[in-house]
């Protein structure tokens, strides 16, 4: 209590109050949402309880499952109410089994009387402490079930865990490996807090961060092929553990509950980071390690403060291959010149730039063209006099481009950091990605674009087809879990600064020229995932946004049916893709993101 309490007057003192109760609101409330409410709302009832018993005794495939935990000097208190935990699950064909490095006999104690009420434990004392690696594979070593989860020795399962993992198994027969949800629990049992509400399968948020964690379930098989976990990585074990399982697995599966529930107290990780800042050193040599074998080219940087445990992957280019930047523009000479220098004072050497002029009528702008001989880049100025069509003006200048690489940017963007190409193309040279986008800022330094998940907000701009998280979060923030600074996975990013592979855009066709104005770049996404490539989100290429200023508002009747049109086309082509996003979170609501509240 001492320690918390000089932490809180230090940081009082270095952020001030407001900055203080903002934390300490998110601490116990995630962005302001009461998570008791919530969990009250969708935590099984005992009506639900007692169905789920009834319906698993009638599977046909009731395989046996083996929890194993590593024990060590556990507190009495903890491990009893791990053992409830674990006896009170629905699903009952399970065995637990305990790998003991204490030097005394209280854990084979308590294992011992609850094995005398019937618990089907398994327990083996080890004559010394092998740290939690090396503990945790001595449990995996008693473990008999075809499926193996892994449960700390002072945490909790829910009752229905095993049931929703089984069931989810015979859902997928080729499951290899199932994670959940989880949240965290107070030394003294009383409260949930700090839900972890996770996306399905995301490779680079992995990459940033180990976001599986608990509750993991993997496949005998799978254990056996990649070996337990290394000891090297004491500490971020499970981290190597878990991306070494990924690497291998053929089909991973979220459930988008909270199943596990992580024990915080004093010495925990979960509420002193700090405590064990060799376990986020460890992460980082566990992320090196996977990029490694990966064959992928990159430098990891670990990220401190409130941070630990994340971390930024920079991903390095190979050579120098030509980038294409297609930039439409309608006067708005002014804007147009920001974005050109913005551009030249990028670091990367290898740039073409192609203009799409599109029906100017300010003499201006042309007298400004003629200016552009001596930049730094070649600029080819192309003309397009069909009537406004972002997708046809950017296929029609992407077939006079010749570059590897191609970015989409509008005339109203400025980069802000002189090596966004390098941070883009190291991205987008990687094999299994698409499409690299850039976190984008309002002239009032909050966010415009950080990622966009489908079928988000009912307004008008959006109509439940897509809208973009942590629209309006203050730019030095960071958001839930950090996520609005992390790189990861979406279903799409937005146009206004986009990099792909020509490749790519050749392979789907390109932009979709019936989307003349809203929804291109989403269905560009959308196509390009379908073709079983990734979409990418990196904070760390981030530029001034001034939003659509040559094209004015939706604010006529021919724009209006114009956009309803589009709308019915996104909702025709995509349907129920739109309402279950894979990189969102179904808890959270799509009335509005997880900047502003949880799901309802």
């Amino acid at each position: 209590m001492v320690r918390r309490v000089k932490k809180a007057f230090q940081l009082i003192r270095e952020a001030g109050v407001k900055e203080f109760l903002q934390r300490l609101a998110a601490h116990f409330w995630p962005e302001g949402v009461s998570y008791r409410k919530w969990r009250k709302r969708h935590h099984p009832g005992q009506k639900e309880l007692i169905r789920q018993r009834q319906e698993q005794q009638e599977w046909q495939e009731r395989p046996l499952v083996s929890i194993v935990v590593p024990a060590y000097h556990t507190p009495r208190r903890f491990l009893e109410e791990l053992l409830e935990s674990v006896q009170a699950q629905t699903y009952t064909n399970w065995q637990l089994c305990i790998a003991d490095g204490s030097s005394d006999s209280a854990v084979e104690d308590v294992a011992a009387e609850y094995r005398e009420k019937g618990c089907n434990i398994v327990y083996k004392r080890l004559q010394e402490n092998r740290g939690i690696a090396e503990n945790t594979n001595v449990a995996m070593e008693l473990a008999e079930g075809r499926w193996i989860g892994f449960l700390d020795h002072d945490d909790l399962l829910a009752p229905d865990a095993l049931y929703e993992v089984v069931k989810a198994i015979g859902q997928d027969p080729e499951t290899d490996l199932v994670y959940t949800d989880e949240d965290k629990i107070t030394e003294n049992s009383r409260k949930y807090f700090e839900p972890h509400l996770k996306p399905d399968f995301n490779l680079d948020l992995l990459r940033s961060n180990n976001y599986i964690t608990h509750f993991l379930v993997i496949r005998r098989d799978l254990w056996e092929k990649i070996g337990g976990f290394r000891r090297k990585y004491d500490g971020a074990q499970d981290y190597d553990f878990i991306l070494r399982c990924t690497e291998q697995a053929g089909r991973i599966v979220h459930i988008p509950k909270n199943l596990y529930h992580w024990r915080v107290h004093a010495l925990s990780t979960a509420e002193n980071p700090e405590s064990k800042l060799y376990a986020f050193q460890a992460g980082k040599r566990a992320l090196e390690d996977h990029l490694a074998r990966q064959g992928v080219k990159a430098d990891v940087a670990m990220r401190e403060g409130d941070q630990l445990g994340f971390y930024d992957v920079k991903y390095q280019v190979d050579g120098q291959p030509l980038v294409s930047i297609l930039i439409p523009n309608k006067d708005q000479v002014e804007s147009l010149e920001a974005c050109l220098r913005s551009v030249e004072a990028s670091t990367y050497p290898n740039v073409e730039i192609v203009i799409i002029e599109n029906n100017s009528t300010q003499p201006g702008t042309f007298s400004y063209y003629e200016t552009l001989t001596d930049c730094r880049y070649p600029i080819q100025v192309l003309r397009w006099e069909g009537p406004f069509n972002y997708s046809a003006i950017n296929n029609y200048g992407f077939y006079h481009t010749k570059g590897e690489y191609v970015v989409l940017l509008n005339n109203d963007v400025k980069l802000l950091n002189p090596r966004w190409l390098e941070e883009l193309l190291g991205n987008c040279q990687r094999p299994e990605v698409g499409i690299v986008g850039a976190r984008l800022y309002y002239p009032d330094d909050t966010i415009q674009h950080a990622g966009v998940v489908l079928g988000l907000g009912g307004g008008v701009m959006s109509k439940g087809v897509a809208g973009g998280v942590f629209v309006g979060l203050d730019r030095w923030k960071d958001g839930y879990l950090h996520k609005a600074s992390l790189q990861m996975d979406y279903s799409a990013v937005t146009a206004a600064c986009m990099m792909t592979k020509r490749s790519v855009y050749q392979h789907v066709g390109g932009m979709e020229e019936r989307l003349a104005v809203a929804f291109n770049d989403i269905d560009y996404c959308l196509k390009v995932r379908e073709a079983g490539y990734l979409v990418v989100y990196n904070p760390h290429v981030e530029a001034y946004h001034y939003e659509s200023k040559s094209r004015g508002a939706e604010d006529t009747p021919e724009k209006v049916r114009r956009f309803q049109g589009e709308v019915e086309f996104m909702h025709e082509k995509w349907g129920e893709l739109l309402q279950k996003d894979p990189y969102y979170n179904p808890n959270w609501s799509l009335k509005k993101d997880y900047v502003l509240g949880m799901g309802e």
